[in-house]
């Protein structure tokens, strides 16, 4: 790949990165929501109650950064921690009720900005995007082991 068509596909990354993030942002804050939040919130709806550390790792982010998230959100009244019974130093993050309806409001601000962003884009061609954007990144995880 010569540097011209290697500058096109990384702009390209990047700016769809930068602008979908700021696209979030502006849909989460009427949630009373930080971009990151509405990925825990999603997660905890598809699996249930998670024990903190696996949470991180099924967002793929720091365990502070959960830390951050859950006590911010626990304040907030949608999630509740407590520690897990066979080992205390872990805890367990579950959805309250506040917090099901609040991820069901993130499930429509999430179809929104699905919408908006492959708005003109092929029927075919969208279906087979979740792939492509998957072997995009597993392809930069390998690198960096």
């Amino acid at each position: 790949m010569d540097f011209a068509q290697a500058d096109a596909v990384n702009q390209a990354i990047r700016l769809l990165s930068l602008r979908h993030r700021a696209r979030v942002a502006t849909l989460l804050t009427p949630l009373g929501l930080h971009p990151g939040q509405e990925a825990l919130l999603l997660e905890l709806a598809r699996t249930g109650p998670m024990i903190q550390a696996q949470l991180s790792g099924a967002l793929g982010v720091e365990p502070p950064s959960v830390t951050l998230m859950t006590r911010k959100l626990e304040a907030q009244g949608h999630l509740r921690r407590t520690p897990a019974p066979n080992d205390r130093r872990a805890t367990i993050v579950e959805l309250t009720e506040s917090g099901e309806k609040l991820a069901g409001q993130v499930k429509e601000v999430w179809c929104v900005l699905a919408e908006e962003t492959v708005a003109g884009i092929a029927d075919r061609a969208v279906a087979e995007l979740p792939a492509l954007l998957t072997t995009l990144a597993r392809n930069v995880d390998a690198k960096q082991s």
